[in-house]
């Protein structure tokens, strides 16, 4: 197997970093354009949200690829190989398989569970296909993750975090506030949490939404699509004084909230949801007058998240379902060598069939067609067995042993053209 993901996200970079690498609509066939062309990669798709970026591609060398990829990714960013380097994580092979599948069944999002990663990476694949740079092998693992990641949330439940999450907490809101229509409300954070928290703000009536983001044109965005304004994050203290309800959920590894960015309350108080991991907000809020601080340890102590059961049976699924795909994958593997092998064997049989047909001339047509029959039949059960055992073996540790073996015993290329259209005669 030669897939590999090169990537950045939430948990290895800070959200600047996390900004600076994210591919826009705009930018992204261009980006896969570039990939695609160089001689390491030939298939290649990118996923970007506001807590990840990455890069997933059929390669034919390891190391030349990874190279192409992070350099194309610094570029885009504008930082050097090495600055990007220092967030940058690597999978191959078997491992890149299953983070794909973690990340389709939300086990690695932010917000454990989330459900809005299927869609995103729905999109994705969309886009690649859009700029033909996908072929079989990423077709097949988008087509199983996509897969994996619907079976989880049927099987387990796991995709209630996102909206148990953010519904729980308005939930803890209203019992403060009273009901939330004619209130105001600051989202802070641009991503697929805050678009949750947005739209179901206005499902329950609020219409004063303002978006504070440390990106104002990725805020504008969200903004437009909830009727709202957008901000930067250094208006925010003037915004925070006269809402009553703030959500918070960047991705940021530090805070982005400190304690001084909350001014005296008055009689008008304020609840501050965060929802980020780590916090956004500074717990000491808490403390103030007037406001009630929620963060994600309240709202598991309310039951919103993911339990640990739940995670654990979601592991299970991507465990089983990567066990099948790999073995897939094996015997796909060994289909060339069984095909070479079997195209070899029909060589030697026409082979010998012409040296008969030298020998004995005067052989009526039914006497040589009742003799070849034989023959191919008795080759195809000498044949049979050791076929469909490789094949069974393929899908077992160090399976493709076996497949290398009898390409050293009857010195057998797979690649070479010939086979297959050998085998395609024998069989027409």
């Amino acid at each position: 197997m030669s897939l590999l993901v090169v990537g950045v996200s939430y948990r290895t970079a800070p959200v600047p970093v996390l900004e600076r690498v994210s591919i826009s609509g705009d930018d992204l066939p261009k980006l896969l354009g570039e990939l695609h062309a160089d001689e390491s990669i030939s298939e290649v798709l990118a996923l970007s949200t506001c807590n990840r970026v990455e890069v997933y591609a059929d390669v034919a060398r390891f190391h030349p690829a990874v190279a192409e990829v992070t350099r194309v990714l610094a570029r885009h960013a504008g930082v050097s190989v090495a600055e990007l380097g220092e967030h940058l994580y690597v999978h191959f092979a078997e491992a890149a398989a299953e983070h794909i599948f973690s990340v389709a069944s939300g086990l690695n999002s932010m917000v454990v569970g989330e459900s809005q990663i299927l869609g995103q990476l729905r999109a994705a694949y969309a886009h690649s296909v859009d700029a033909a740079t996908v072929g079989s092998v990423l077709h097949d693992i988008a087509q199983t993750a996509l897969r994996i990641g619907k079976r989880v949330q049927a099987d387990t439940g796991i995709d209630r975090a996102g909206a148990s999450v953010v519904a729980v907490a308005l939930d803890r809101a209203e019992r403060v506030l009273g009901a939330l229509p004619g209130r105001r409300a600051v989202i802070v954070g641009a991503g697929s949490m805050g678009a949750l928290a947005g739209a179901t703000l206005r499902r329950r009536g609020v219409t004063d939404i303002v978006i504070a983001n440390r990106s104002v044109d990725h805020a504008g965005r969200l903004a437009a699509s909830l009727d709202g304004r957008a901000v930067g994050l250094g208006g925010l203290a003037g915004e925070i004084a006269e809402t009553d309800l703030l959500v918070s959920s960047t991705g940021a590894t530090g805070l982005v909230l400190e304690l001084d960015a909350f001014g005296p309350r008055a009689d008008r108080p304020l609840v501050v949801l965060d929802i980020a991991l780590p916090r956004d907000v500074d717990p000491a809020v808490a403390e103030l007058p007037g406001v009630t601080y929620v963060d994600l340890d309240t709202l598991r102590a309310d039951g919103a998240m993911v339990s640990d059961a739940e995670v654990a049976a979601a592991t299970a699924v991507v465990a089983e379902e990567l066990a099948g795909y790999l073995a897939q994958q094996q015997a796909l593997a060994v289909a060339p060598t069984v095909t070479a092998l079997r195209a070899r064997a029909t060589q030697v049989v026409d082979a010998e069939l012409l040296r008969l047909d030298a020998r004995l001339p005067a052989l009526d047509d039914a006497t040589r067609a009742a003799v070849a029959d034989s023959v191919r039949r008795a080759v195809e059960k000498v044949l049979h067995a050791p076929t469909v055992r490789v094949k069974e073996l393929a899908s077992t540790p160090g399976g493709d042993q076996y497949a290398e073996a009898l390409r050293q015993l009857f010195d057998l290329d797979p690649a070479q053209p010939e086979s297959v259209t050998a085998v395609r005669k024998a069989g027409s």
